[in-house]
């Protein structure tokens, strides 16, 4: 049993995220959204960390995170917030893919 830690790391990355854009601009539902899609991404990577295979949580948080981020980001064009983040989520989708077609079938 391994640690999914870059799934705890992208979790954590996204309630920082949202806690900076209530910071900085005072956005309450940057820090709601970072809060459910953060605690939702904590939940799959606890869960993929106990079974491997078990990634449904995790991919359904980083691929719906990945097309919210990148529609903000083909309107407003700015990199920051909303270009990393939808960069990372589709990067953890795949990696998430990846981690399943990997695994041994019995």
């Amino acid at each position: 049993m391994a640690v999914d830690w870059i799934g705890f790391g992208y979790a954590a990355a996204i309630v920082f995220g949202g806690f900076m854009g209530y910071k900085r601009k005072g956005s309450v539902m940057s820090m709601m959204a970072g809060l459910v899609f953060g605690g939702l991404s904590f939940y799959g990577a606890y869960n993929v960390t106990y079974d491997s295979k078990d990634i449904k949580v995790s991919l359904l948080s980083a691929g719906l995170l990945s097309v919210i981020m990148g529609m903000r980001y083909k309107k407003s064009g700015k990199l920051m917030p909303a270009g990393i983040m939808s960069g990372l989520s589709l990067l953890m989708v795949f990696r998430l893919l990846l981690l399943t077609m990997m695994q041994p079938t019995p």
